[in-house]
């Protein structure tokens, strides 16, 4: 299993912006997808946004929770090795753990955001969000 290493939380205000990066040090990213989720406290671990391997069309595929599409944005540079949740607008309730993870197999339709699906994960970085 590739480790998978998450950067770039940290406590800013209502309103404000991050940008983590997820990154696979020394190894080639050949997964079908790559994911970001996040668990708060007391509640389950959840799929925000998700991206495709491969190029369909000449684009990513991506997919989002509700919660935060048209905020959120999952990109990848495959010269760096990362993946990247720019995180805009951010909201006290987006307080989190957010981790990274990697799906290695083709999955069902509707099955981007199912944790269920992914079966390499990174250790998580906190995001704060104060009101």
């Amino acid at each position: 299993q590739e480790q998978l290493v998450e950067s770039g939380g940290g406590l800013v205000q209502s309103g404000g912006s991050l940008r983590l990066s997820c990154a696979a040090p020394g190894r080639s990213w050949d997964v079908f997808a790559t994911a970001w989720f996040r668990q708060a406290p007391g509640k389950e671990r959840e799929g925000i946004a998700s991206i495709r391997g491969q190029r369909s069309g000449g684009q990513y595929r991506t997919y989002y929770h509700n919660s935060v599409r048209g905020r959120f944005a999952i990109s990848r540079d495959p010269a760096k090795n990362v993946v990247y949740l720019q995180m805009n607008d951010l909201r006290p309730e987006d307080t989190a753990v957010y981790y990274c993870a990697t799906a290695a197999r083709s999955m069902p339709d509707g099955g981007e955001l199912d944790f269920a699906n992914y079966d390499s994960w990174g250790q998580g970085t906190q995001v704060t969000i104060s009101s």
